[in-house]
């Protein structure tokens, strides 16, 4: 393997082109691979999408809407990304998810370099290579020594960061959140590439101007965090490098701040202009101050929740997570103090996960998807701890102990395959999903894979090459990926979503002119986008029938409505069956018409 990356080393032709193979695989799997294979996700990627179909139809690119309602959750970066993609390969869910899948590609490669330039598993190393700002002339030996391992470190880095749980998951979803995350990383990589060429100033100004920009486009993509978090990270790790002053003079920060504004605030004075405090209270107020302060829509959950989210979301790399933060020794102050900027990767990744995890453990408000932005920190801190394994001809005590707890989490995702179609459960919107995932075979897959990958990482281990690991975690991860995930997904589309898609277009094909269209139970917004037409959402059951009555008394140009629901919320809303026509049925949902002009179907109101 060294021999390879020498050799790559005298032909950069073909290290690039074996770097973009890499950056290209893992992206491939990761989001681009049937990245339209299912539809829309309810409840939130429908939202998204909507909002985005509208600024296209409406041409109004400023205020965003939903269902004939202004949406203020989230700035406008990631709709105007959908918008162009619809405008240049149609409305469809591959135009929804070009966002998330774009972010992770840039943050990969971006990911792949950055760690390819500095990702010295030591600091030592770096004595050895013209990177360093106090670089030495030693023997050729070491030279390729350092390149080896900076090979090593981006390899397996960028691997890390791309092939994991949670950025599988979101990089095929249509929200904001792997925007955010590629913005911000991007922003921070930036920061770092500047950071790290004190020698170079022409360089480092243009690396600076880049961390401008993309903290610029964070902000356009989710608010004040794009640049509230970038600005902590690098406020800490600056205080912990005893730097600050002579860093801040370096960025410029007057004209990059001009930059930012320049960029930012554009939309944010045109969307207040137009809205005022409608949009003010709702966005800064409500989806910002408050979903930090408060528990928001419900999302509570108690202070070790990210404990357990992080591990889970980064597996099987996070069973070296832990030592890979502790080999870095950050108690050593001084000495990392006295280290060249080049080798500081380590320590800046480090902070940039704590400040990320730390901040969203204070917030009140937590859900899963808040700790992506710190996934790249995680994927570097990993890269350089399996490079540093790669040069050494033994492990310690504790990594051999992150070794064998490696291996247990094979053992522990093997067991959990096997058993999963007991915790399936009985979705009432997917009652057919037990047996299908069984029949399927996906989970005996599941629980092959992983076994396999045991049993090899324990022959690994008894012939005490441990260091290859993340090889195991690597293919393990692409095979779970593409026999397990991706099918599972269609499984669960076609219970639970394709239904939903199946009754959108019926009702395209027999909604009458001006006839409402109605939805009781529950509010699924992928409804709104698949028909392109106005919802009425009714989800309290107990109210249906006022709701419904008001409803006839305000509709003059229609004597009849079309109603969307699950059987059994029709049956626990009591609406007669002989007063209303079914024209569809579809998985659990029914599409029925109701004579607006017969009413002795409905209850009084109280």
């Amino acid at each position: 393997m060294k021999d390879l990356l020498a050799h790559l080393e005298r032909n950069r032709g073909l290290a690039y082109l074996l770097a973009t193979l890499w950056v290209g695989l893992i992206v491939w799997i990761v989001a681009w691979f049937r990245l339209n294979g299912i539809g829309l996700v309810d409840e939130t990627e429908p939202l998204f999408a909507e909002a985005a179909r509208q600024m296209v139809v409406t041409g109004d690119w400023i205020t965003p809407y939903f269902n004939q309602v202004t949406r203020f959750d989230k700035p406008p970066l990631v709709y105007w990304l959908m918008a162009v993609a619809y405008q240049m390969v149609g409305v469809n869910e591959w135009s929804v998810r070009f966002p998330s899948a774009l972010a992770i590609t840039v943050l990969t490669g971006f990911s792949f370099y950055t760690l390819y330039q500095y990702g010295f598993p030591r600091p030592s190393d770096a004595s050895n290579s013209p990177q360093g700002s106090d670089a030495i002339a030693l023997p050729s030996a070491g030279f390729e020594g350092s390149r080896s391992s900076r090979w090593f470190s981006a390899l397996i880095g960028s691997a890390a960061i791309g092939l994991n749980p949670q950025t599988f998951l979101w990089s095929r979803t249509g929200v904001s959140d792997m925007l955010l995350s590629g913005c911000m990383g991007a922003a921070l990589l930036s920061f770092f590439c500047a950071y790290a060429q004190p020698e170079k100033p022409p360089v480092q100004a243009r690396w600076y101007w880049a961390f401008y920009g993309f903290s610029a486009l964070a902000v356009l993509t989710k608010g004040p965090v794009g640049i509230v978090l970038p600005g902590l990270i690098i406020l800490v790790f600056l205080l912990y490098m005893g730097n600050w002053r002579a860093v801040l003079r370096e960025m410029n920060w007057v004209w990059g701040s001009v930059v930012f504004l320049l960029i930012t605030l554009p939309w944010y004075i045109a969307v207040i202009w137009i809205n005022g405090s409608a949009f003010t209270d709702s966005f800064f107020g409500y989806h910002n101050i408050e979903r930090f302060t408060s528990v928001v829509n419900n999302h509570w959950a108690p202070w070790y929740f990210y404990f357990i989210v992080v591990p889970v979301s980064f597996l099987p790399w996070s069973a070296h997570l832990p030592v890979a933060m502790a080999r870095l020794r950050v108690w050593q102050r001084q000495h990392w103090q006295q280290q060249p900027r080049s080798t500081h990767l380590g320590i800046f990744a480090l902070v940039w996960f704590a400040v990320i995890f730390v901040f969203f453990t204070i917030a009140v408000t937590k859900l899963p998807s808040y700790t992506i932005p710190l996934l790249p920190a995680a994927g570097i801190l990993v890269g350089l701890f399996w490079a540093d394994q790669m040069t050494r001809s033994r492990s310690s005590r504790v990594v051999r102990v992150s070794h064998w707890l490696n291996l247990i989490l094979f053992v522990t995702l093997a067991i959990a395959a096997w058993l999963a179609p007991n915790w399936l459960g009985n979705d009432p919107e997917m009652p057919d999903l037990p047996t299908l995932v069984q029949q399927s075979g996906v989970l005996q897959w599941a629980t092959i894979i992983w076994a396999i990958a045991a049993i090899t990482g324990g022959l690994l281990l008894w012939r005490r090459q441990g260091q290859w690991l993340w090889s195991i975690n690597l293919l393990g991860l692409i095979a779970f990926m593409l026999m397990t995930l991706i099918p599972t997904a269609v499984i669960v589309d076609a219970q639970r979503q394709l239904p939903l898609r199946q009754l959108a277009a019926t009702i395209v094909q027999v909604q009458r002119p001006n006839e409402p269209v109605v939805m009781i139970g529950f509010s699924k917004p992928s409804l709104v986008f698949y028909t392109q037409r106005s919802i009425l959402y009714f989800p309290d059951i107990d109210r249906v029938h006022q709701q419904l009555r008001r409803l006839a008394r305000q509709t003059t140009a229609a004597d009849s409505l079309l109603l969307v629901g699950r059987s059994l919320k029709l049956e626990e809303a009591e609406l007669s069956p002989d007063k209303y026509q079914v024209i569809e049925q579809a998985g659990v949902y029914q599409l029925v018409r109701i004579n607006l002009a017969d009413r002795s179907g409905l209850r009084a109101e109280d």
